[in-house]
């Protein structure tokens, strides 16, 4: 009996795997290192066959650990970060990078080569911009094929497919070129709720009215939750599976986050929550039956996640990665290990409770030091900190730190707060993702938003995700929002003690203050 169904997520820096049972527990689970190089500034580029080697590695190692035969693998699901694949007609590497090398065939999501590009279609306010929050970011699509048809017209001459990575994955596992409404929707200004879902003034506009042809892109999509096809015989005997096994249409990773931190709640009031998939980036994602306008968030997207419903994200774009770096450029840092992290945070509450809540109130930052997603929607956005000295002590990095914990914290106010502009309804906050781990921030997020905190009682909800797309898929359970009420685990709550509501407050006012003055600096 075909009872169990294996995930798959790839991220920026790793492949990883897991097993799960029918009721949502997490058999096994293995993770595998992938390759990344940036050969200059803004560009940073994978290696598609690379990549598919580690998912075949996991999945191998996840399996055998599970202790489980293929035959009892009912289907598998793949997420990935939003990157780009470039191959030929016979499914050969073409190189996306400036270097040449073939083998770097894949421009990756936080890569913001692409910037000119967004910008010009960002200001010809087309209307397909409607169904992303008015502007373009260069970690869309459309841009960066805009760049690599201008600067690598070699490469654009000699492809065959674009892919988003997840329906890469799913291309490699089933042969199958179907593309996801998940994919398609959020990052290939593709109209699901239109017919025909392209728009071809807007490929005109971007100069390129060949790209349907080009790179082998498809009328229609395939919903989360449905089946592209079954394992290919080539694809199940690298991945240790068979050719028996459903492959689910991949997903974003973090709507898978989302699915997983949802789950709960998909077949009852789903809009009045949002999941907090917090990471190396942030995504805060709300889905709702309504649609309604979000400019600078992005979306609404129509069905990318659960059937009759919109999607709305907004984003941080630099979060784990953001105090990664102020680790790592400061002189009392060094490598930002997760023992590094833990003792600046527990230096940070051993100064807390020394000096008081105020030991490092003369320190504001506003954290855009990759661009502000949203709400603000502007890539050449920058980061600020103000109230430095010259002080390079190990505490001066602990008070660093701790307020750029806070900036983090504030953002993600700062988001929720044009959600709730805009109509959506906020009163709970589901976090996942790597933030968990981190007390400093799992406090700020309950003190600096007010909201209620959830946090999904599983290691891994954007595994839990895509798994539940596999249990559709597979047929282990009818539809997304039967497998999110037999999967999701539960959660623990977390609530503000409201103790110093009126000091991030302040604080707020302040952040949104530096806001204004950075614009006016210029402005000069």
């Amino acid at each position: 009996m075909r009872e169990y169904l294996v995930a798959v997520d790839v991220g920026t820096g790793s492949a990883r795997a897991g097993v799960f049972d029918a009721s949502g527990g997490l058999i096994a689970r293995a993770t595998h290192p992938i390759v990344m190089q940036r050969p200059k500034e803004n560009h940073a580029e994978h290696d598609s066959a690379d990549i598919w080697n580690a998912v075949c590695v996991v999945v191998r190692r996840a399996v055998a650990d599970a202790a489980i035969g293929a035959a009892s693998v009912a289907a598998i699901g793949f997420d990935a970060t939003c990157s780009l694949v470039v191959r030929g007609p016979q499914g050969q590497q073409v190189s996306v990078s400036t270097t040449g090398q073939e083998r770097f065939d894949t421009i990756v999501w936080l890569d913001h080569r692409a910037i000119a590009q967004a910008d010009f279609l960002t200001v010809s306010r087309h209307p397909v911009l409607d169904f992303a929050g008015g502007s373009i970011s260069p970690e869309m699509q459309m841009p960066k094929l805009m760049w690599l048809k201008k600067n690598l017209p070699e490469s654009w001459a000699k492809a065959g497919y674009f892919f988003d990575l997840a329906d890469f994955l799913t291309w490699k596992a089933s042969g199958s070129a179907k593309r996801s409404n998940c994919t398609l929707t959020a990052k290939w200004n593709f109209l699901a709720h239109e017919t025909p879902g392209w728009s071809q003034d807007y490929l005109e506009l971007a100069g390129v009215e060949d790209l349907l042809a080009r790179g082998g892109l498809p009328a229609s999509t395939v919903a989360p939750g449905k089946s592209v096809g079954r394992l290919s015989p080539q694809a199940a005997e690298e991945l240790g599976l068979d050719t028996g096994c459903e492959v689910a249409a991949g997903m974003i990773d973090a709507y898978a986050g989302a699915l997983g931190a949802l789950g709960g709640s998909l077949q009852s009031d789903v809009g009045s929550n949002v999941a907090l998939i917090a990471g190396t980036s942030s995504c805060l994602v709300t889905l709702t039956p309504k649609l309604m306008p979000g400019h600078s968030l992005w979306g609404p997207y129509w069905q990318a996640v659960l059937p009759g419903h919109w999607l709305v994200e907004g984003g941080q774009s630099a979060t784990g990665a953001l105090l990664d770096h102020v680790v790592r450029m400061h002189a009392a840092g060094g490598d930002p290990t997760s023992a590094l992290h833990q003792r600046i945070v527990e230096r940070v509450q051993h100064l807390r409770r020394c000096e008081g809540e105020g030991f490092a109130d003369h320190l504001h930052v506003l954290p855009d030091f990759h661009g502000n997603r949203s709400p603000l929607a502007d890539p050449h956005a920058r980061g600020v900190v103000s109230g430095l000295t010259l002080d390079t002590s190990f505490d001066s990095l602990c008070r660093l730190y701790w307020r750029t914990a806070v900036s983090i914290a504030l953002g993600a106010r700062h988001v929720l707060d044009a959600m709730q502009g805009f109509g959506y309804g906020v009163d709970t906050l589901h976090v996942t993702g790597g933030h968990v781990h981190n007390p400093l921030l799992m406090e700020l997020y309950a003190d600096v938003t007010g909201k209620r905190i959830i946090v999904p009682a599983t290691v891994d909800a954007v595994l839990l995700g895509t798994a539940m797309t596999a249990a559709s898929a597979g047929g282990v359970h009818e539809g997304l929002a039967a497998a999110g009420a037999a999967m999701y685990p539960g959660g623990e709550e977390k609530q503000s003690s409201g103790a110093d509501r009126q000091r991030y407050d302040r604080d707020y006012r302040r952040f949104l203050a530096m806001y204004r003055h950075r614009e006016e600096l210029e402005k000069i």
